[in-house]
This record gives structure tokens, sequence and C-alpha cells, in this order.
């Protein structure tokens, strides 16, 4: 029925929901959208009310060419399609309030723009491993937390906090202003990642394997660190990269406790 939520089990079992007055009591009813595509030029009363309920409760969403959505279901999907949450997202306001009333030296992850679902687990897996208090990802361009990211993450992502931000900027700014050093990982510094103190609270940043860390971001972090590179190929995979700095950190700590 047209008024019933549409869910259906895809082979990575990612949660599927499609129909406008499907979304709608969806998000009504409190359920979390991971990721919610809409027709380009979608029209009507209807959608009209969606884009109300959008508003209402701080919705993101993208405006995709029909042939994505197609390509995703070709079910009555009414020019709307979206991905229910497999995890919990918390507030980055409370997740920084939290560690520091709870006695710990902040150790908070950036990503900007990774996009790959398969880095993006077995960042968090590396995450949960080194003690990590939280991930911040953006509301676009980040991969989409799915079976496959769980999988991936070897179950990490059922430990880990993740915070969604509507504008990273924004976030480096709060973390910044809260007393957290902003630490960015990347081929343009000059100073290599074993030669900073991680006995602060820090938050490190790594950026896309394509386009790395974007220079507005950059714009805001009080270090620069890269991984210096011995061999013939240049850079690491970024969830590679994430290991070996997360962990000089823990040694750090470890040392110095």
């Amino acid at each position: 029925m047209e008024n019933h939520i549409h869910l259906i089990k895809l082979k990575k079992a990612d949660n599927l929901i499609f129909g406008i007055r499907a979304v709608i009591e969806a998000i009504n009813s409190g359920k979390n959208l991971d990721k919610l595509y809409i027709k380009k030029g979608l029209q009507g009363e209807l959608v009209q009310n969606l884009y109300a309920t959008l508003k209402l409760h701080n919705i993101h969403y993208q405006h995709v060419p029909i042939e994505k959505i197609n390509k995703i279901t070709r079910k009555n999907h009414q020019g709307v399609i979206g991905y229910l949450s497999l995890i919990d997202y918390y507030d980055i306001e409370n997740l920084v309030i939290s560690i520091f009333e709870s006695g710990k030296n902040p150790f908070v992850l950036i990503l900007d723009q990774i996009s790959d679902v398969r880095n993006f687990g077995a960042i968090c897996r590396v995450a949960e491993c080194a003690g990590v208090d939280g991930i911040i990802i953006s509301e676009s361009g980040s991969a989409q937390i799915n079976a496959d990211a769980i999988k991936t993450s070897a179950g990490a992502l059922n430990y880990i906090k993740i915070c969604k931000s509507k504008n990273l900027i924004n976030s480096v700014k709060y973390l910044k202003n809260s007393g957290l050093k902003i630490i960015a990982a990347t081929e343009k510094a000059e100073k290599t990642y074993y030669q900073l103190n991680y006995n602060t609270p820090i938050a490190l940043i790594f950026g896309s394997e394509e386009s790395g860390i974007s220079n507005t971001i950059l714009h805001f972090v009080d270090e620069l660190i890269n991984i210096p590179m011995k061999g013939n190929i240049s850079s690491l995979n970024v969830s590679t990269a994430v290991s070996v700095i997360a962990f000089e950190a823990v040694k750090q700590r470890e040392i110095n406790k």
C-alpha cells in the first residue's frame, strides 16, 4: 500500500526506502536517514510536504538525475529514495563535552570527503582499536554507512561514535575553540608525523586519496604532518595512513602515562 514504509533487503543488507509518503512517514516516526535522493525538478503538493518535513527535521538531501535513482531500484519510487541509517549518530558538541567530562585527553578523527565505503570501514576499525573518541564526517560527499562499511570495520561501527557535520569547517572551528589541536595529514607538510607531540587534545584530519584535504579546511589547522615515503610509490592508502599516525599517538600517550 502507498502509505506503508517500503523496506527491501539488498544483497549488501542496505535498508532502502522509497516513495514520497514512505519517506515522510519514516522521518515523522523518528527514523534516521543516512542518504536521501530526490529527482531533479520533482514537483507537486506531496513533494512540497516532503520538503517541509525535511526542513522541519533539518535533514540533508541531494537532487539527482532520475537515472541515478533508477539504477538503485525500478520499484515505484516516485522520484524519491533513501537509506535508513544502520547506526545512531552523535552530536559533535555533546561528544566533546562528554570526552572532557570523562577526564580523557580528546582524540578525534575528521574525514574530509572520504567516499569509499571500504576505506571508511577500515578507518573505523583502526580508530576503534586506537581508542579514538569519535569520527566526524560531512553530511555530503562521505561514504555511505551500509552493511559493507560495517563488515569492513569488523564491527567497529557498532562501538565508535560517528558525528555527521553539516559544515566541516564550522566543526573544525568548534573543535579548535574547544581546545583541540587541529592536525592535518598531508603530503604538503614538511614535518613528519613522529615529530609531533600527541599528548594534548587532538583532532586528526585525513582527506580522500584523490583530492586530499580541502584548502579551506587547511586554512584552520594548527599543524601539517606527513608520512615520509621511501619507496617508488608516493602515497599510502588512507586507512593505512590513519593506522600509522593514530598508533604513533597511542605510543606517545602510553609512554607519557
